[in-house]
């Protein structure tokens, strides 16, 4: 079913984010986390896009099967990256095939080590890009798009980058996944910048629940997001009297905190980027299953 449709309900939603593993032999333990986190009933489940389309092959597989044995609703994810007319073409019949009826259309990062991205096609340079493509030819589909609330690390500022955010859903796209934040201000403060700008489609908010330093740390130098002074110093302090464990507690309550207000404040759900772990969204989900209806 597409996504545009199943955001037209008005109750509160959990969406999940998946990426594909690079070994097939932790297929079976992947799998496990997609049946168990299945539980939770999520609006949908989106799968990342490797860089350069190392996992194009495997994205596919997996919102498949996520589909056809699971009976979720898959969103995959499709870059610029190694992008051309017959691959995007090739992807997107795939998914038609597998009766999969969403994609998540984005330009894609610059290579690791890199600051600046090089687009490999004179066609697919932008995420607008994909989505005039995905909605003249594939028509069906049902298109999300990215938005920052702290701006795109690369837009001069944050009414350029809405305006590249608005062509985006001018182009076709119906709905958009805010990038990770740690401030929900800066999320609504987005959303109310967004629609005075004439964009009206859904703006679904991202959350990550920090689990590891050094890895939250390398998120933050190429996504453009930002984190309060007062939460990196808790975090600083358990990693270094706990290590890791006191960074998954302090980050899994703080994740808590940020959904119950967003809630509260009325957003129409949460995106979470589960880091292919099960116990933190399913720590989450007996949280708010009960107290705020997310479905």
């Amino acid at each position: 079913m597409r996504i545009a449709q199943l955001l037209q309900r008005q109750e509160p939603f959990l969406s999940l984010e998946f990426f594909p593993p690079k070994d097939r032999a932790q297929w079976p333990g992947f799998f496990d986390v997609v049946r168990q986190l299945r539980d939770l009933g999520p609006l949908f489940c989106s799968v990342t896009y490797g860089a350069g389309g190392s996992t194009q092959h495997n994205t596919l597989e997996i919102v498949t099967r996520m589909k056809q044995e699971y009976g979720l609703e898959p969103l995959a994810h499709l870059t610029c990256v190694g992008a051309d007319r017959a691959r995007i073409g090739s992807f997107l019949s795939g998914l038609a095939q597998a009766g999969v009826d969403n994609v998540l259309a984005l330009r894609g990062d610059p290579p690791r080590g890199e600051s600046t991205f090089t687009p490999d096609s004179e066609e697919f340079q932008h995420g607008s890009d994909l989505v005039s493509f995905i909605r003249q030819d594939f028509s069906d589909l049902s298109i999300g798009v990215a938005g920052y609330p702290e701006k795109h690390p690369e837009a001069p500022n944050m009414d350029d980058d809405l305006e590249r955010l608005r062509h985006k859903v001018a182009c076709g796209a119906d709905f958009i996944i805010t990038q990770l934040f740690f401030d929900n201000d800066a999320y609504f403060d987005f959303v109310a910048r967004a629609r005075a700008v004439g964009i009206g489609v859904p703006i679904i908010p991202g959350i990550l629940p920090v689990q590891n330093l050094a890895a939250l740390k390398r998120m933050l130098s190429f996504c453009g997001a930002s984190v309060p002074g007062e939460y990196m110093s808790d975090l600083e302090h358990v990693h270094k009297v706990y290590g890791e464990s006191g960074v998954r507690g302090l980050g899994l309550g703080y994740a808590k905190n940020q959904i119950r207000n967003l809630l509260d404040r009325g957003a129409p759900g949460v995106h979470l980027y589960t880091l292919n772990k099960a116990d933190t969204c399913l720590d989450i989900w007996k949280d708010f299953s009960r107290r705020d209806g997310l479905k």
